[in-house]
């Protein structure tokens, strides 16, 4: 079953990483990040309500606290999503994949603040190791050839904190309903949200444009199948074993810029990205521990 699990959480991470090349061929072909962010979720949305009718009598439950938490969740995944393919756009696909899995830290910082964790020394230690990465990845120990733009790099490290609060709110859903329940709340929120904000009329003309195909996909890949399979093998797999996997993303995000989207890294930005997910991992592993 552990295998199982691990293999679920990897093709998620793999789906994830593939949905950043995706939506910046999407950007290239000269579509607002919001659009497609909007229509990310909104296939999503569709792929966990069905799943939540599937045992609609053991899924379905009234609950306050779970339609807050949920809706905490949709504002962290609306959040996330957006300023994910700003990153993209602003910087490029590796850079802004792990700038994202920054949120760990900033997970760690609210429990500091919340007194939910004891502050240590290893803690800190690792904050700094991630704040290392971030300066060697952007470039922002010269500012004057700085090697990604500071929207860029603000977008990524925005993305990784609504990430952050897509896992808080996520968890306390989730400890309250079931995960289907918590999907379908967060995300018809993401798409309420979402829509409010986006150009409508951009929205209509996606439906009768060659590009609907890549939409599609974009959802079903990015938010549909990725995030049951996630849901699913996390209950299968160790916590510390499933975050050390998940960094598979900013990996196949990479690999997919520079193989088949033409992009590139310096020495030094592969240095600091090396340093952001292994510190992530440590302090993962620790946390999960």
């Amino acid at each position: 079953m552990r295998v199982a699990g691990v293999g679920l959480i990897m093709l998620a991470a793999i789906c994830w990483g593939i949905s950043g090349g995706i939506a910046d061929i999407l950007m290239n072909k000269g579509w607002d990040p919001m659009v497609i962010s909007l229509y990310r979720g909104a296939v999503g949305f569709i792929f966990f309500f069905a799943w939540f009718l599937f045992r609609f009598s053991q899924n379905w439950m009234f609950s306050p606290r779970l339609y807050i938490w949920s809706l905490l969740a949709g504002v962290g995944v609306a959040g996330n999503f957006t300023f994910y393919a700003f990153s993209i756009q602003e910087a490029s696909i590796a850079v802004a994949a792990t700038l994202m899995y920054t949120a760990p830290v900033f997970v760690l910082l609210i429990s500091f603040l919340l007194r939910i964790e004891r502050s240590t020394w290893l803690k800190w230690g690792c904050i700094s190791g991630v704040l290392m990465g971030v300066i060697l990845l952007t470039g922002a120990y010269n500012t004057s050839s700085i090697s990604v733009s500071y929207l860029g790099a603000a977008a990524g490290l925005a993305a990784g904190l609504f990430y952050a609060l897509f896992i808080f709110g996520f968890k306390n859903a989730s400890s309250i309903g079931k995960p289907q329940s918590t999907l379908t709340i967060a995300f018809f929120s993401f798409c309420l949200i979402l829509f409010l904000f986006t150009d409508s009329a951009e929205i209509v003309s996606v439906m009768t444009s060659n590009d609907i195909g890549w939409f599609l996909l974009l959802g079903v890949v990015g938010a549909g199948i990725s995030f049951i399979f996630y849901v699913i093998g996390i209950h299968l797999t160790a916590p510390s074993t499933a975050s050390i996997v998940a960094m598979v993303e900013p990996v196949t995000a990479s690999l997919f810029a520079v193989l088949l989207l033409g992009d590139h890294l310096t020495t030094i930005q592969l240095l600091g990205m090396l340093l952001i997910l292994v510190t992530i991992t440590v302090l993962s592993v620790k946390q999960s521990n």
